[in-house]
């Protein structure tokens, strides 16, 4: 059985790193995504059968707990992106492209978000979880409350909020459902 996690772990590194590669816009973007969202999930039922696999403190813990923060990192940008190109397709597309631009910087933001909520998870401090968040909010207060620098002929008439809210939620579930598996890997 851990001939087999070590194969889906694998797999999903490779996968989390090819995947922001490609544009979520096209088809192959979208088609990684979901199979980093799906390698996830055959990790989890793989768990499920199997239990825990080592303990943290060995060398194949130690290894995964590496491998494991890399998936959290980089597959949820791939996934994060995926959520919110689902969500644009509804939404007149220059409200939510607005959007995007005022919530510059959201690409590396969520990704130390999701290293942040993985590293608390990981060491059983599930109330670094509230910390995240509220740095988070603080630090997008002024763009969430309609404060941008551009001029108001340019400022976005809706979704940016909403954007902020399903990014976070996508990013966060993301980097729990990550902590989550090397929880149970190591258990």
């Amino acid at each position: 059985m851990t001939v087999l996690v070590g194969v889906v772990v694998g797999l999903l590194v490779v996968a989390c790193f090819v995947a922001p590669t490609l544009a979520v816009r096209d088809l192959a973007g979208r088609l990684a995504a979901y199979t980093v969202l799906g390698l996830l999930v055959a990790l989890g039922l793989v768990l499920v059968v199997s239990g825990g696999v080592t303990a943290p403190d060995t060398l194949l813990g130690r290894v995964l707990v590496v491998e494991l923060f890399a998936i959290a990192v980089a597959g949820g940008g791939p996934v994060t992106a995926t959520v919110l190109w689902l969500v644009d397709r509804g939404s007149r597309r220059t409200d939510m492209e607005l959007a995007g631009q005022v919530l510059r910087g959201g690409a590396w933001i969520g990704g130390f978000e999701r290293a942040a909520v993985f590293a608390a998870l990981a060491a059983g401090w599930p109330e670094g979880l509230a910390v995240v968040l509220a740095l988070k909010g603080l630090g997008r207060y002024s763009e969430l409350r309609g404060g941008t620098t551009r001029p108001a002929e340019e400022a976005p008439s809706g979704g940016v909020a909403e954007r902020f809210i399903i990014g976070t939620f996508a990013s966060v579930l993301w980097g729990c459902a990550v902590a989550g598996a090397f929880l149970a890997l190591t258990s």
